[in-house]
């Protein structure tokens, strides 16, 4: 197989370094963006154990010889791009590593507790102080001050303190009801995002001014902030916002409809879109009611309108009904299953799912950056690495020699 380890970066960042002090999925998921758009990030392990996801499993990837590997799917969904170090930064050798790697590093992002790194001289204010440029991004459940500075989180329960659960799920009478988390860790995956539009800012700010900055990053800030237009239809009306299930607050007809063979979203988004609807469903008279005319005349009569087009979706089949919709410019969409998904014909165009090269597995199947440029071209060819991997080339860049690392391997600072 071959060893792209050493292949030139390239893309918009191919110029940046990140030292990835992060584990499990916000700080992962903002420098596994990093990595695709070309930065060089080092991502520090601890020795034996590596990352908490790691062992999330199962399931697991398979190696090429049949056995299950130590690489859980979890792991392997956050960390594509990346060079794994292993280092004990519990011990004075280790940290001096990580001190010599923020000095040739554009960006540090870490998600360690309140005060955690401080101990050990690898908080913000310690390495910023060696390299003011430095760019320091902390990512923590609810940031550096306040009454729950100090606890710990998961993106499960952000998701409950921060809103989310109460609006998500269908209506508490209904079958099923109840508040539901989504089915993907969406508070950790938009605080990594939230990083890094804050870290590109940072950089931006820095090329003009020449000064670093240090970022504060909390998932509770980022699940409220999320809350968007539920958020200010509480702030505007001062009335409690409520679960509707898949149906739109504020925008009608948008739900899930029954049809004669399983069901499909409908998403109207104007008026224009409803009359066109009501013409595919032999009902032209309802797009001139003035009880569904308009989009807030439509809200305001939900309950007589959508019994009506239930019983009009049932004479249709899924692909029926959604061909004649996309047809009208009626926005229509099945409900896939995940593997349904990367079968659609569009995302094998775009090329969204890819098999990249794997030490264990001869390849690994990824879902790559949805970013696409065209004079910066993202390139795909570094796996998830395994524990440790670039141990040995990472120290030999910072001038450590055999001697030097069997050291260090003496006293347990690194495992290679």
């Amino acid at each position: 197989m071959t060893d792209t380890t050493s292949t030139p970066r390239q893309g918009p960042l191919s110029h940046v370094r990140i030292l990835d002090l992060g584990r499990i999925m916000a700080a992962p998921w903002t420098t596994q963006m990093f990595a695709d758009l070309g930065a060089d990030v080092i991502k520090i392990e601890r020795p034996g154990a590596g990352d908490d996801t790691r062992s999330w499993g199962p399931p697991y990837l398979t190696a090429s010889d049949g056995t299950k590997t130590r690489e859980s799917g979890y792991y392997l969904s956050v960390n594509r791009g990346k060079r794994s170090v292993t280092v004990d930064i519990a011990l004075p050798e280790g940290q001096a590593i990580v001190r010599q790697l923020a000095l040739t590093a554009d960006i540090v992002i870490e998600n360690f507790k309140v005060g955690a790194l401080a101990k050990y001289g690898l908080d913000a204010q310690s390495m910023r102080q060696l390299k003011p440029e430095l760019i320091y991004c902390s990512v923590t459940g609810f940031g550096q001050d306040g009454p729950r500075c100090n606890q710990a989180a998961y993106d499960f329960a952000i998701q409950a303190m921060g809103g989310l659960m109460s609006i998500t799920g269908e209506r508490a009478d209904m079958p099923g009801g109840g508040p539901q988390k989504v089915g993907v860790p969406i508070v950790d995956l938009m605080t990594g995002m939230y990083a890094a539009v804050a870290i590109l800012a940072a950089l931006a700010r820095r090329a003009a001014t020449g000064q670093g900055d240090t970022i504060d990053l909390a998932m509770l800030d980022v699940a409220s902030a999320m809350l968007a237009n539920q958020a200010m239809n509480f702030l505007v009306s001062g009335k409690p916002v409520k679960r509707t299930g898949n149906r739109h607050p504020n925008i009608q007809p948008q739900d899930v409809f029954a049809c004669a063979d399983g069901e499909f979203v409908l998403a109207v988004g104007n008026d224009g879109q409803f009359a066109r609807l009501c013409a595919i469903l032999g009902l032209p008279q309802l797009a001139e009611d003035e009880r569904f005319a308009t989009n807030k005349a439509r809200v305001s009569n939900h309950d007589v309108l959508n019994p009506l087009l239930c019983s009009a979706f049932a004479g249709f089949s899924k692909a029926e009904i959604t061909r004649k919709l996309e047809s009208a410019g009626v926005p229509a969409a099945p409900i896939n299953q995940v593997h349904e998904v990367f079968e659609d014909p569009q995302l094998r165009h775009r090329q969204l799912l890819r098999n990249l090269p794997h030490t264990l597995s001869g390849t690994v199947p990824q879902v790559v950056s949805p970013m696409q440029f065209r004079d910066a071209p993202l390139r795909f060819d570094r796996s998830p690495p395994l524990l440790g991997q670039h141990t040995v080339e990472v120290l030999d860049e910072l001038g450590f020699d055999q001697q030097a690392r069997d050291a260090l391997k003496a006293k347990g600072v690194i495992d290679q």
